[in-house]
C-alpha cells in the first residue's frame, strides 16, 4: 500500500493478488454487495439504494457507514466508468471527503489476478482537514484496505 500527496490531493494505491480466475474476481468484486463482506464490521456498512443492478456507469449507489466515532455519515457514490472485466471508477457525490475518486483495475496474471485500487482523495476543511490526514484518516484508511486484504484472502486465497 502506498500514499502519495500532490498538493491538497491524496493518492492511495494498493495490489493484491488472488488465485482465482477473471470473471470470478470481476462477477465478485463489481457487485456492490460484497462491499459489506470486505468492510469491517463496525463501520456498519449498510446500503441503502443501487445495489440492485449489475454494476453500470451512471449508477447511483447510496451507503451509510460509520467511520469514526460511532458517527453515522451518509456516502453516495456514482459508478463513472465500467470497461467488463477490466476496470470500473466509483467517485463520491455526497459524504465525507470533498474528493473521492476510486479506480478499481483487475489483471490475468499468471495463476489468477491482480486486483489495483488508485484512490485520489481530497479532504474537507482546509487546514483543519490536512492536519487530521495523518492523525486519523489514512491510519483509517489503512485499517479499512488490510481489513480487506485479509477477508479477500480468507474468501479466495493468497497468490504471491
Amino acid at each position: 500500500m502506498n500514499f502519495s500527496t500532490k498538493g491538497t490531493v491524496y493518492t492511495l494505491s494498493s495490489k493484491q493478488k488472488l488465485p482465482i480466475s477473471l470473471d470470478e474476481a470481476w462477477k465478485f468484486l463489481s457487485n456492490p454487495k460484497n462491499l459489506k463482506t470486505i468492510t469491517p464490521e463496525y463501520m456498519g456498512f449498510n446500503i441503502i439504494s443501487g445495489s440492485d443492478k449489475p454494476m453500470f456507469a451512471g449508477q447511483i449507489i447510496q451507503y451509510i457507514v460509520t467511520p469514526v466515532f460511532g458517527i453515522k455519515t451518509n456516502w453516495v457514490t456514482e459508478i463513472t466508468h465500467v470497461v467488463d472485466k477490466t476496470y470500473f471508477v466509483d467517485e463520491q457525490r455526497f459524504g465525507p471527503y470533498a474528493l473521492w475518486h476510486h479506480k478499481h483495475f483487475i489483471t490475468e496474471v499468471p495463476g489468477g489476478v491482480e486486483m489495483e485500487d488508485i484512490i485520489d482523495y481530497k479532504l474537507p476543511f482546509g487546514f483543519l482537514g490536512r492536519w487530521i490526514h495523518p492523525i486519523l484518516v489514512k491510519p483509517k484508511l489503512i485499517e479499512i484496505f488490510n481489513h480487506r486484504t485479509k477477508k479477500l484472502n480468507e474468501l479466495f486465497g493468497n497468490l504471491n
